[in-house]
C-alpha cells in the first residue's frame, strides 16, 4: 500500500494503491498558474499504471475537492466501480453539476458489465461504520456525516479510514473540509478508535480545522497537508502545524517547495516515509 498526494493548488487529490487496486479521494484540477489538469492527469495515469480503479470518493461536494473537470475526467478515464459522497446535499457552486456528470455515466454504463454504483453514505449511531464489498485489497470505515447533522458542508464531509490489506497495508485517515465543532462530536463518539498513521489534515491545515483533541487522539506517525502554493487563506495555518508537529513524526504539505510538489507515503518497515516528487516524474511502486 501506498498513498499519492497530488499538487492540486488550493484543494484535494489523492490516491491509493493496494495490490492490484486502486481508490481515488477527491477530484481538485485547477486551472491555475502553477499546476494544469493536464498535469495533474498525466502525472496520477503514471501512478495508477497497472492498477483497477475501485473507487473514487468525494470527501465534499465543493469545488475544491468535486471539481467538475476532475470529476468527469476520473470517471472517462479511469470506469471506478463506484462513486461515493456525503449524504448531505447543498446546492454549492459545483454540486449540481457534479451529480449531472455522475448520473450521465451512471447510465452510460447502466446495460454494461461494469455499472457505475453511487454510495451516498453516512453514520447511525454505534461504532464506525464498515463499508463492506467496495474492494477486496482496501477496508473502509466510515466516522462522518451522522445522518441528519445539522450546519455546514463542511461539518458533513467525509472522514474514513482506508486501511490497505495487502502486506504493506496501514491505516490512511480522510478528513475532507471537516470544522472543529464536528471534530468535538466525533471525538466524543469515537475516542482512541480514531488512531491511525496516516491523517490527512482537514481543510487544508487550517485553524478551523484543527482540533487539539482530535490530534491526539489520531495519534498519527504522518501529517499529510493539501494545500496550494502561496494560497489566499495561509494554509495550512501555523497554529495548526504546530498542533500537528507535536504528536506526530512527520508532518508534509504539497505547498512546502516554492512551486508545489506531490507526496508519496509508504510503510518501510516499521516505520513510514513520504518522498517528494514532481509533477510528471513517476512514483513507482
Amino acid at each position: 500500500m501506498d498513498i499519492f498526494t497530488l499538487y492540486a493548488a488550493q484543494g484535494d487529490l489523492a490516491a491509493v494503491r493496494a495490490g492490484n487496486e486502486a481508490v481515488i479521494v477527491d477530484a481538485h484540477m485547477p486551472e491555475c498558474d502553477d499546476v494544469t489538469p493536464p498535469q495533474i492527469e498525466a502525472t496520477l495515469a503514471d501512478y495508477l499504471s497497472g492498477r483497477m480503479v475501485c473507487g473514487l470518493i468525494l470527501t465534499g461536494l465543493d469545488k475544491d475537492h468535486a471539481c467538475p473537470a476532475g470529476v468527469e475526467s476520473i470517471l472517462t478515464r479511469y470506469s471506478p466501480d463506484w462513486v461515493m459522497y456525503p449524504t448531505y446535499y447543498k446546492d454549492t457552486d459545483t454540486a449540481t453539476e457534479v451529480f449531472q456528470i455522475i448520473e450521465r455515466h451512471r447510465r452510460r454504463r447502466e446495460n454494461t458489465t461494469r455499472p457505475l454504483t453511487r454510495h451516498s453514505v453516512c453514520v447511525q449511531d454505534g461504532p464506525p461504520r464498515v463499508l463492506p464489498g467496495l474492494a477486496n485489497n482496501f477496508r473502509f470505515e466510515l466516522f462522518s456525516p451522522r445522518a441528519k447533522t445539522p450546519g455546514s458542508s463542511n461539518n458533513c464531509s467525509i472522514v474514513a479510514r482506508i486501511t490497505g490489506l495487502d502486506a504493506n497495508g496501514f491505516g490512511y485517515m480522510i478528513t475532507g473540509d471537516t470544522e472543529a465543532d464536528a471534530w468535538e462530536r466525533i471525538n466524543k463518539r469515537y475516542g482512541n478508535l480514531l488512531a491511525t498513521p496516516i491523517f490527512s489534515a482537514p481543510h487544508h491545515g487550517a485553524a478551523s480545522g484543527c482540533k487539539p483533541q482530535t490530534a491526539w487522539l489520531v495519534s498519527p506517525d504522518t501529517v499529510l497537508i493539501s494545500a496550494g502554493v502561496n494560497n489566499a487563506y495561509g494554509h495550512p495555518d501555523p497554529s495548526a502545524a504546530k498542533v500537528y508537529a507535536a504528536v506526530a513524526r512527520a508532518v508534509y504539505s504539497t505547498n512546502q517547495t516554492s512551486d508545489g510538489t506531490c507526496l508519496l507515503t509508504r510503510r518501510v518497515g516499521n516505520t513510514y516515509e513520504t518522498y517528494l516528487v514532481a509533477h510528471n516524474v513517476r512514483a513507482v511502486a
